[in-house]
């Protein structure tokens, strides 16, 4: 039998993992699509559709990938229970496939399938309750349309996805209790201390600084005006890369070399 790989061990070790922790894979993945129709609906009626659409996309595919990561792998880091301790014969690569197969693919597939279909379901319902007679009823109608899962929004989400759930998968790895609160004050301390540096030396470079983002822009008072000044196409497009898909890809492996040292 292969010491790596074998389909059929696999197949038991997915079954045993989800058949085994229902609360924390079927019943995290209900919670989160409940949360996310919640608040779908609560920002919606406060602040209008495409900022409900906006932010409900966002938490719902980072932020859950985040707490189910936590869960998943958080389960495979300990040799002492569950499937990680009842299943000896899995293997390092099978565990960290199963647990990139429920986080990783399962997950944000259900949620796109649940958030596209809420999301066709409120617009389509607006629409209807319009006044087709109205003189404002075209530009009521026009106010609300669905998220487009290809566009520039949902685009600048799915690196995020990948960064902090990479960043979740690797931490609930390498922190032995309470990973989920270590993880994201780690992602925390390092975000801050990035925009930290960043700041200190746009500061050395420059005067009158406005704003500051990290890899893309400074900001400066020009009189009472303000210009921006922005990285080289090349320099932008390395650093874009770089933190979209080779960290996230990075991170998303990191917890592979981990379980194979925990293999026993």
């Amino acid at each position: 039998m292969n010491d790596v790989f074998s389909m059929n061990r696999f197949a038991l070790l997915f079954k045993k993992t989800i058949a085994e922790r229902p609360i924390q894979t079927i019943g995290v993945v209900l919670l989160l699509l409940a949360l996310s129709f919640m608040l779908y609906l609560i920002t919606k009626k406060v602040f209008g559709f495409e900022p409900a659409q906006n932010l409900t996309f966002l938490w719902g595919l980072a932020g859950g990938g985040f707490f189910l990561g936590s869960f998943v792998f958080g389960h495979f880091g300990s040799n002492s229970n569950g499937s990680s301790y009842l299943t000896l014969p899995a293997s390092f690569f099978e565990k960290w496939l199963c647990g990139i197969l429920i986080a990783g693919i399962l997950y944000p597939a259900i949620f796109l399938l649940f958030y596209h279909f809420i999301d066709v379901s409120f617009v389509s319902a607006y629409h209807k309750s319009l006044d087709p007679n109205s003189l404002f009823y075209k530009e009521q109608y026009e106010s609300a349309y669905t998220f487009n899962l290809n566009g520039i929004v949902a685009w600048k989400v799915y690196p995020i996805f990948l960064l902090i759930t990479g960043s979740m998968l690797t931490g609930s790895l390498y922190f032995n209790k309470i990973a989920f609160i270590k993880t994201a004050i780690a992602i925390s301390v390092i975000t801050f201390l990035i925009i930290g540096i960043n700041w200190l030396i746009a500061g050395a470079i420059f005067k009158d600084i406005k704003d500051v983002r990290p890899y893309d822009h400074v900001t400066l008072f020009v009189g009472k005006e303000s210009g921006t000044l922005l990285l080289p196409p090349h320099l932008d497009n390395f650093f874009h890369v770089a933190l979209s898909f080779v960290l996230p890809v990075f991170l998303w492996f990191l917890p592979l070399l981990r379980l194979r040292e925990k293999e026993f």
